[in-house]
């Protein structure tokens, strides 16, 4: 039996979409032979430093219909040693994560600037209920600051229960606030208790 096999992508793609990125169907039916696909490769491993996937290009040679294609491995693994580039290789469009026909129009790329949120957020279950967005630090800062409204002054005085990460992954915690994502700095928003819908305030006064 070989050490390794391919990631279903499809269901990480579906439970991170904001911070995982996968060729779409669309673009899948779009693949020919000679053109290249990326896929993950899991593999078993004694070595305790080793990831848990490599994840290498494949020409495609044959598309068979129904989503099944043949083609051969265009990168030379690293750990995976029963293994070689040239293997011939069948997979499926599930396990496509990229493509000859990808662009950064995508959620992962649109959302991949970082903001401050609050570990209740990230950790503790808790939806969005307070952000605002500032004007932003550094290149990497999309200026937005997110919390639940129900964190203490004594909490928020706690760096390590602050993160600063992309909005993409509080995307796939919380995603009711996306519409909002796009208001300019100055803005500020929080949800109101009854309806659950976003209002806008004046962050300086509620901050």
């Amino acid at each position: 039996m070989p050490s390794w096999w391919l990631e279903d992508a499809d269901s990480i793609a579906n439970e991170n979409p904001y911070t995982f990125y996968k060729t779409p169907r669309e673009l899948i039916e779009k693949i020919s032979p000679g053109e290249t696909v990326k896929l993950i490769f899991q593999f078993e491993s004694d070595d305790p430093e080793a990831p848990r996937a490599e994840r290498m290009w494949v020409i495609v040679k044959e598309v068979m219909g129904n989503g099944i294609f043949k083609g051969v491995l265009d990168n030379e693994p690293y750990h995976i040693k029963d293994l070689k580039i040239g293997d011939h290789i069948e997979f499926s469009a599930c396990n496509i994560i990229n493509s000859d026909h990808d662009d950064n129009n995508n959620l992962v790329e649109r959302y991949l600037k970082r903001c401050f949120v609050t570990k209740k957020i990230l950790d503790d279950g808790y939806r969005v209920g307070y952000l605002y967005r500032e004007e932003p630090d550094n290149e990497k800062d999309s200026g937005w600051r997110i919390t639940s409204n129900t964190e203490t002054d004594e909490y928020m005085d706690n760096s390590e229960n602050i993160a600063f990460v992309s909005l993409g992954l509080v995307l796939n915690k919380d995603d009711s606030f996306i519409r909002l994502l796009d208001s300019p700095a100055g803005s500020a928003y929080v949800r109101n208790s009854v309806s659950g819908e976003f209002e806008e305030v004046n962050y300086e006064n509620e901050g």
